[in-house]
């Protein structure tokens, strides 16, 4: 599995008055994290608007489990990969640490989408491109 791990360090806007993470923060969090995720595999966002023709990568579902708080000044470390695809669809898991403990676990189900060809004011989903998958998962894409 392809993963990415990025450092983040929590500012004061991330915080709220009890001077923890303000949860909906790791969120935006790990929608960069997702961004960055393709990005370090190599398929910019150029490149899935310009070659693969798509719009974005919309997120569908998301949930997380919180274990260990983290406050303003801290370092973490959010470490990204995708766990499952489907035709269009695919898992994203992010495990942050703080130091060597698992702070929290994140879930997103996210959609390749593109214009509709038969009325371009639509959106539709798009299947994944196989070296997309190749990259990602180190196998093809299974029906």
């Amino acid at each position: 599995m392809f993963v990415n791990r990025r450092d983040v360090q929590i500012q004061w806007g991330d915080c709220d008055p009890a001077n923890i993470v303000y949860y909906p923060r790791y969120f935006a969090m790990f929608d960069d994290s997702t961004s960055a995720l393709f990005e370090v595999a190599g398929f910019s966002k150029q490149d899935l608007v310009r070659k693969y023709g798509l719009v974005g990568i919309p997120m569908v579902d998301t949930r997380s489990k919180f274990y260990i708080p983290s406050t303003y000044g801290d370092w973490i470390t959010i470490e990204t990969r995708i766990e499952g695809i489907k035709r269009s669809s695919f898992e994203v898991k992010h495990n942050v640490y703080k130091g060597e403990a698992l702070a929290i676990e994140g879930f997103e189900t996210r959609v390749l989408v593109g214009r509709d060809p038969d009325n371009p004011d639509k959106l539709k989903s798009a299947p994944f491109p196989p070296e997309m998958v190749a990259k990602f998962t180190g196998s093809e894409l299974r029906s």
